[in-house]
C-alpha cells in the first residue's frame, strides 16, 4: 500500500441533495462515516474537493481527522484527480483508487480486493460496481497514474472532464478486470443522491446500531432480511453519464 492513493471526490454543491456529504449520519456525518468504513486506509486517502468557496466543512473535517485533501475545479473532476495525485507525489508506479463521497456504505475488504488485483500488474483498470452485480454504492475503481495522466492530457469535452474514468477507454487501449458479485444485486441502491436515499441509508445503519464495522456479507444478509429498507429508495433513478 506504499504507492497507493485513494482519492475520494467530495463537494458541497450536489444539485439533487446539496451538502449531502455533511448530512448527519451515525453521530457524525456522511463523509466521516464513509471514512470510518475504511479504517486501515486513512494514510492513503486524499479528499479531492472543490475551490468554489463552499468546501469549508469538508476541509475542516479533513483537518480534524488528519486526512489529506486537495482543492480543485468544481466541474473538472478529472483535473482534480490528476492534480491531487501530483500534489501528493504520484509517479508512474502509483496506483490510483477512485471512490465517491456518496457511498457511506463502502466496504474496505472489497476495496482491498480491487487494489490488490491492480497491484498484481495484469490489468490497466480493475473495478467493482453495479455492472458486475454489486449494489450501487460500493463502487471502487483502480488504475495507474500514467493512465490518469494520459487521459487528463487528452480529454477536452466537459463530459470527459466531469467523469474521471469515462475517457480512459476512449483515449487509451486498456485491459480491464471487473469483479463479479456472483449474484445480481444491482437493483439495490446504497448510494446517496436524493432524500429517500438518505432515509434508506440512515435506517440501514439503524439496524446495525449506528456502528460502522459490519462486513459486506452482514450488510447483504440484513438487506435480504429487511427488504423494506431498500424499498424506500428503489424508485430513485441513477443520473445518466
Amino acid at each position: 500500500m506504499k504507492n497507493v492513493q485513494i482519492i475520494i471526490q467530495a463537494r458541497m454543491t450536489s444539485t439533487r441533495l446539496p451538502g449531502k456529504v455533511m448530512l448527519p449520519l451515525c453521530n457524525s456525518s456522511v463523509l466521516q462515516t464513509m471514512l470510518e468504513r475504511l479504517p486501515n486506509l486513512h494514510d492513503n486517502i486524499i479528499i479531492a474537493t472543490t475551490n468554489d468557496g463552499s468546501e469549508s466543512p469538508i476541509i475542516e473535517l479533513c483537518k480534524n481527522l488528519n486526512i489529506k485533501y486537495f482543492r480543485g475545479e468544481t466541474d473538472d473532476v478529472l483535473g482534480r484527480y490528476y492534480y491531487a495525485a501530483k500534489q501528493f507525489g504520484a509517479n508512474e508506479k502509483t496506483t490510483i483508487v477512485r471512490l465517491t463521497s456518496d457511498c457511506p456504505l463502502i466496504d474496505e475488504a472489497l476495496c482491498l480486493r480491487v487494489i490488490n488485483k491492480h497491484l498484481c500488474g495484469d490489468y490497466d483498470i480493475v473495478s467493482l460496481g453495479p455492472h458486475s452485480g454489486y449494489p450501487r454504492g460500493l463502487d471502487c475503481c483502480a488504475f495507474g497514474f500514467n493512465l490518469l495522466s494520459n487521459t487528463h492530457q487528452k480529454a477536452t469535452l466537459p463530459a470527459d472532464r466531469e467523469h474521471v474514468t469515462l475517457g480512459m477507454t476512449k483515449f487509451n487501449e486498456v485491459s480491464s478486470y471487473i469483479f463479479s458479485a456472483l449474484e445480481d444485486l444491482s437493483h439495490l441502491r446504497l448510494t446517496l443522491d436524493e432524500q429517500d436515499d438518505y432515509t434508506a441509508i440512515k435506517q440501514i445503519y439503524g439496524k446495525f446500531g449506528n456502528k460502522t464495522d459490519f462486513s459486506y456479507s452482514e450488510l447483504i444478509k440484513t438487506l435480504k432480511k429487511f427488504p423494506e429498507l431498500t424499498d424506500i429508495n428503489k424508485h430513485v433513478e441513477q443520473k445518466n453519464v
